[in-house]
């Protein structure tokens, strides 16, 4: 048997989301551009490359061709790119020399980065690629292998219909004010503090 209080907060609740309904619902019918999204995953917590290739399976759900580009990572052994590389519609490139405290050449990092960017251009000029993926861009400008300004133009310029993901720590500004959307991955714990090394399927 319900109580009356019961009926009363069973009544109140039906009320707040009867509200909370029609703004949603106000929101989504007045949200009518179809275009391509620049999506800016930063911070330092794990996760920003992970959710980028998430939505690499999204896209390819639908049909969409995908185009990966990595700007840091050299290392061809990962899970994702084990997968994906297999998956019809994925063009995959590891460009980078590795972590710049490995390589420690920056002039060696630059020229990568150029190179990394070369093939990009490439990509984001083609209307063909429904999904561009940036990874690990943002350090391209940290350390001042590329300039922030060209790159946001050609982002500019992409085809209508193009998604770009840009992974990262510390998106500059100008980066972020392009962005239609911007995460922040924020670190609470991870296992490498605690003397867990690196495990495949979790971190590459």
């Amino acid at each position: 048997m319900v109580s009356a209080a019961d009926d009363g907060r069973g009544a109140r609740h039906a009320a707040r989301m009867a509200r909370k309904k029609a703004i949603v619902d106000q929101r989504i019918a007045e949200a009518q551009d179809a275009r391509g999204i620049l999506l800016v995953n930063t911070g330092n917590g794990k996760g920003k490359s992970s959710a980028a290739f998430g939505l690499v399976a999204r896209a390819l759900g639908h049909g969409l061709r995908v185009a990966v580009i990595q700007f840091v990572k050299s290392r061809s052994d990962t899970g994702e790119e084990g997968f994906f590389r297999c998956q019809p519609g994925v063009v995959w490139h590891v460009m980078g020399e590795g972590f710049t405290w490995e390589t420690q050449d920056q002039a060696r990092d630059a020229r990568a980065a150029q190179a990394a960017w070369a093939v990009a251009q490439g990509y984001l000029a083609d209307p063909a690629i429904g999904l561009v993926v940036l990874d690990e861009l943002t350090y391209a400008f940290k350390y001042g292998w590329l300039e922030l300004d060209p790159v946001l133009a050609t982002l500019a310029r992409r085809p209508q219909a193009q998604h770009v993901v840009v992974t990262g720590r510390a998106a500059p500004l100008g980066l972020v004010g392009a962005a239609d959307t911007v995460s922040e991955v924020g670190l609470v714990k991870h296992a490498f503090q605690a003397g867990v090394r690196a495990m495949p399927g979790m971190e590459f």
